[in-house]
């Protein structure tokens, strides 16, 4: 049985064509990048910074069957990994507050 495994901090809503939510998946999991902010110069007096991403953490290895929802900044550090979705088509409400999203993206 395939299973999908919400590893980000909030639930992930997912809506039908009417944006009604449909099914909600609750966090199991944190994966994060590890990261560090290096000077990068200064531009008029303000010191200018850039972050370096590293290796994740909390990512549990591959598993058959086993799928996990991250974030895109992880899902982009590992494009190896065919088991990660990220939240796709994107719902908002008429406020333009995002409400869930249509698919899960690969």
């Amino acid at each position: 049985m395939t299973q999908i495994k919400n590893f980000t901090p909030h639930p992930i809503s997912i809506c039908n064509n009417a944006g009604e939510v449909v099914r909600v998946f609750q966090p199991e999991g944190l994966v994060r990048l590890k990261a560090v902010t290096v000077p990068a110069g200064e531009i008029d007096g303000i010191l200018v910074t850039r972050t370096e991403f590293g290796q994740p953490e909390g990512l549990p290895d591959f598993k058959e069957d086993t799928f996990y929802i991250v974030s895109q900044l992880v899902k982009s550090a590992l494009p190896s990994r065919s088991d990660l979705l990220v939240p796709a088509e994107v719902v908002r409400d008429e406020k333009g507050n995002i409400v869930g999203c249509r698919s899960l993206g690969l």
